[in-house]
């Protein structure tokens, strides 16, 4: 059957990049499940070119960028991550001059915008805020993926595992249903006929979201990236030092070689950097943990845990919180831990899982996916969260410079809402937005 589309929260032309603002569609022109090709998209070159482009973005240093007025940017954003490059494409598409900047590039593997996918659910628990977030920011996903020849968005579904049923589940499914969002509840023998793959032991209630699903988090960023550039933005690497200023506002950041970039405006989007470059302000207030990610191989010909059949799933009742995704792309089949692992330094620990994290997980797949519990680790990899306290991002004016902002504190759920926080930060560099209390440092205590 067909579903609505997400709201737009802003007009079409609002968001296309130049070169692809006559291309025609209409909202209700979605990418194809299971990720085919858009109806309406610029040529396969013309973006495999732009791909090229962030890809390379790591290596920018060596033409370094002109600015765009004397004296300086409109804007410096520091990240090239979800929150920066949401950020840096909302700020230009209003007419500012932005320089986006990055140590290593756009979606790097030491960020947290690194990594094959992440899942978009407006399953928040009846969380407004969060939910309205993740559906408006689900427009734009779409726009973007419309605006290429490559799939960035798997519409396979979510589907939440619950052990009981309560009155949270159903003021969260009120919630979701007032606003358009496609969504049904089931029970434990209606999830046994469609997914029979899937063990249900201790699962009494399934909520999905059809039209929700995964993005593949690298690829989207880079894109973004790369329509940021073509629309006039820019980009380049530099490492950026933690900032210091005696006045009321901040100035300039230098960089480790001591070079120096200059703005009317500053935006701090720098994920588990974000306390190396603030200590004092945000310090302990975000915490990164270590967390380690598995893709296991179905058998040959096996098309259970693929999608159409499989969808991307949450188990709310797990103590470890686990979650994953159908096998996208002939990756595997994903699984990983919610549950906060041991603290981490991106810059100095390997990326290499553990053997007990690995037989944890067959653990866990001997009672919930049997199928695969004894098939092949395909592959692994090991990324970070970045965690508040409460689990609520971390988007606040600096308290010492008014024309500074700081974004961080994803907490394992932020890269869905990378949109809304490009939006949100955008309102209030230029004072347009409100400020959300629960976002605030205020709000955020030292913790770990």
């Amino acid at each position: 059957m067909p579903y609505p589309s997400p709201p737009v929260p802003y007009p079409e032309t609002a968001l296309l990049a130049v070169g692809a603002a006559n291309i025609p569609f209409a909202m209700a022109d979605r990418v194809n499940k299971g990720g085919g090709r858009p109806e309406a998209s610029l040529s396969r070159r013309h973006i495999l070119k732009g791909l090229a482009t962030a890809g390379a973005l790591a290596g920018a240093a060596a033409t370094p960028v002109r600015a765009a007025k004397p004296g300086g940017w409109d804007v410096i954003v520091v990240g090239a991550g979800v929150f920066g490059a949401w950020t840096a494409w909302t700020l230009q598409q209003r007419g500012q001059k932005v320089l986006l900047v990055d140590a290593w590039g756009a979606g790097h593997v030491r960020g947290s915008s690194g990594g094959e996918t992440r899942l978009i659910r407006t399953e928040y628990a009846g969380n407004e805020l969060y939910t309205r977030w993740a559906w408006q920011s689900l427009a734009e996903w779409h726009a973007l993926g419309r605006r290429h020849d490559i799939p960035i968005f798997q519409e396979v579904g979510a589907l939440y595992l619950y052990p009981q049923d309560s009155a949270r589940i159903d003021g969260s499914i009120a919630l979701q249903r007032s606003l358009g969002i496609p969504i049904e509840k089931l029970d434990a023998a209606g999830m046994a006929a469609r997914w029979p793959q899937l063990g249900l032991d201790g699962v009494s209630v399934g909520v999905l979201q059809p039209t929700m699903g995964a993005l593949m988090a690298r690829r989207s960023v880079q894109l973004l990236v790369a329509d940021f550039l073509e629309a006039g933005g820019s980009f380049r690497s530099f490492a950026a030092a933690p900032p210091m200023s005696g006045r009321d506002t901040l100035e300039a950041i230098s960089g480790a070689d001591g070079e120096t970039l200059r703005a009317e405006r500053f935006v701090f989007a720098c994920g588990p950097w974000l306390p190396k470059l603030f200590p004092d302000v945000v310090g302990a207030r975000i915490v990164p943990t270590r967390q380690e990610v598995f893709y296991f191989a179905p058998e040959a010909g096996d098309t259970r845990f693929a999608a159409p059949h499989m969808p991307a799933w949450v188990d709310a009742g797990d103590p470890d919180l686990h979650y994953g995704f159908p096998d996208i792309e002939s990756r595997g089949f994903k699984i990983a831990l919610d549950r906060h692992g041991p603290k981490y330094d991106p810059d100095t620990a390997d990326r290499r899982i553990t053997d007990q994290g690995l037989t944890d997980v067959r653990a866990y797949l001997a009672r919930r996916f049997p199928a695969l519990a004894k098939r092949p680790l395909a592959a692994s990899e090991v990324c970070q969260y970045e965690n508040s306290d409460n689990g609520h991002l971390l988007i606040d004016r600096h308290p010492a410079w008014a024309n500074t902002w700081l974004a961080g504190g994803g907490s394992g759920h932020g890269f869905k809402h990378g949109p809304a926080v490009g939006r949100y930060l955008a309102d209030l560099a230029f004072g347009t937005g409100t400020a959300v209390p629960d976002l605030m440092l205020a709000a955020h205590k030292a913790h770990g």
